[in-house]
């Protein structure tokens, strides 16, 4: 590794602010920061971070001054925990004590969330203080952790390093040549990687960083009216968003570029859009920072299933197929989407011995992510995402694990058996069906929905509850799932 590579994220955005200070750096519709004021309103922030280091948790709404709390935390060669202010009281609780942060940056609003921990808060308006510019940072610890549905009922803790986000700094810049003019719009939430994607290829570009009102981001007509009011010119966003715009009479003269991920590309979303910007599929789990490949929907086509490959590794990775006994399947066959180069994480905060198992090190020093995602190869190369091994499933665009929705109903004391089961429905859109035997005869669907809103993000309670008498078995004591009465979310609505 050379010495560029080892310079720190935050290094190498003030090498852009030395470039130019002036330039725009990052805009909410409150306040527009400068690279220099983007750096010392870090430099103000990190002034009040804890001398001894550590990780820092960030629980804030999204503003310029989020984006300069991260930029302050990695500053200080500390890793930040990003948790949306929305998140379940208890499940932002866990995800601090999990990752073991030393404080948390919050705005004042948010402060009991947190009681017994330090927080430094940082208000929308915060002006700059003299402070003096944080030590260089090594560029080699963490950057940051993400929290992700995990299979043993509690979030898991995805440890990512500074080296894991240049790398992908490095394969965004090959593939969509980001450079001054372009404005990126910041539209996902911060524990996904699609967030990732948005903020640091952007920064680290010289480019704008454009952060829309809250109000405005499920409105596809408003986003879009943003889109061209602020000159936004790429766009990465869930399948769902890219359905939207492709409804629209009309898109944004700015825009450029589209990125699709998270889940499954239909060529029915993007009819109207592939004729007019770039648009990409693209494939990779948080475990792999973001993206591991790209597929070019403009210059391709969807397959007979009507969705679009996953396309090529980017630039610096390696993706293999491989079969339940670790060889290479042949092109068309079906095998686990394995996943090796610079973007493989370090692996879980607090992992089970089944979650280690997905981060591997092979014969010759390489480490590989065992995806738990099937595919398999096309005659051109690029790979089709078929489906996952596991009970893990895309909702809106978010991993869920079944079983911790599963583990988090039997924890609810309302419940004696439970299973859960993963549809989809006639727009091949993902839904849960929770089969539930109660404790208690008189228990409601609306007291279990409260129970749930404690305890997990909307996207992970089931949309429909189905009460049993008694939970149909097989022989052998497993749930018989052709036995489950069919719930339909249409019939459920």
């Amino acid at each position: 590794m050379n010495t560029r590579q080892r310079r720190s994220l935050a290094e190498l955005f003030e090498e852009k602010r030395r470039e130019n200070p002036a330039a725009p750096a990052v805009f909410d519709e409150e306040r527009a920061l400068t690279r220099q004021e983007l750096s010392d309103l870090a430099d103000t922030i990190a002034a009040a971070l804890p001398p001894e280091g550590g990780r820092i948790g960030i629980v804030m709404d999204h503003s310029v001054e989020m984006i300069a709390a991260i930029l302050a935390v990695l500053k200080k060669g500390m890793a930040y925990v990003p948790a949306e202010p929305s998140f379940p009281r208890e499940r932002l609780r866990f995800m601090m004590r999990d990752a073991a942060v030393a404080a948390v940056i919050v705005n004042g609003e948010y402060r009991e969330l947190f009681d017994g921990l330090p927080k430094i808060t940082v208000d929308r308006g915060m002006a700059a203080e003299d402070a003096e510019g944080a030590p260089a940072a090594d560029g080699e610890g963490l950057a940051y952790i993400l929290y992700t549905s995990g299979t043993t009922g509690k979030p898991k803790g995805v440890m990512v390093t500074e080296e894991n986000v240049r790398h992908y700094v490095r394969a965004f810049r090959r593939e969509f040549r980001p450079g001054e003019d372009d404005v990126m719009l910041q539209h996902s939430v911060c524990t996904f990687d699609i967030f990732v994607e948005e903020v640091f290829p952007t920064l680290l570009a010289g480019a704008v960083l454009a952060i829309p009102p809250a109000e405005i981001r499920e409105d596809a007509a408003a986003l879009a009216s943003y889109i061209d009011r602020r000159g936004v010119t790429i766009v990465s966003g869930f399948p769902y968003l890219l359905q939207e715009l492709n409804g629209l009479p009309s898109l944004p003269r700015s825009l450029r570029l589209l990125i699709s991920g998270g889940d499954v590309l239909r060529g029915a979303y993007v009819t109207n859009l592939v004729g007019q910007v770039d648009v990409y599929n693209t494939y990779g789990p948080s475990e792999t920072t973001v993206c591991a490949s790209y597929y070019h929907c403009s210059a391709g086509e969807p397959l007979a299933d009507g969705t679009y490959p996953v396309g090529r590794p980017v630039y610096g990775a390696e993706i293999l197929l491989l079969d339940e006994a670790g060889h290479e399947t042949r092109e068309g066959e079906t095998g686990e989407i394995c996943i090796l180069g610079g973007g493989v994480a370090l692996g879980y905060t607090c992992a089970g011995e089944k979650e280690k198992e997905a981060f591997q090190t092979l014969a010759d020093g390489r480490r590989m992510y065992r995806s738990g995602d099937l595919g398999y190869r096309l005659p051109d190369g690029s790979i089709a995402f078929l489906r996952r091994k596991d009970t893990q499933i895309m909702i809106g665009g978010k991993r869920v694990e079944v079983s911790e929705v599963e583990n988090a109903l039997m924890a609810s004391g309302l419940v004696n058996r439970v299973h859960v089961s993963p549809e989809t429905d006639e727009e091949e859109l993902r839904y849960m069906v929770a089969y539930i035997v109660r404790e208690q005869e008189e228990t409601t669907a609306a007291e279990i929905r409260s129970y749930l809103g404690d305890y997990l993000p909307d996207y992970m309670i089931p949309e429909c509850i189905a009460f049993l008498d008694e939970m149909p078995l097989t022989p052998n004591g497993k749930v018989d799932r052709d036995a489950l009465p069919k719930v339909s979310r249409e019939a459920a609505a």
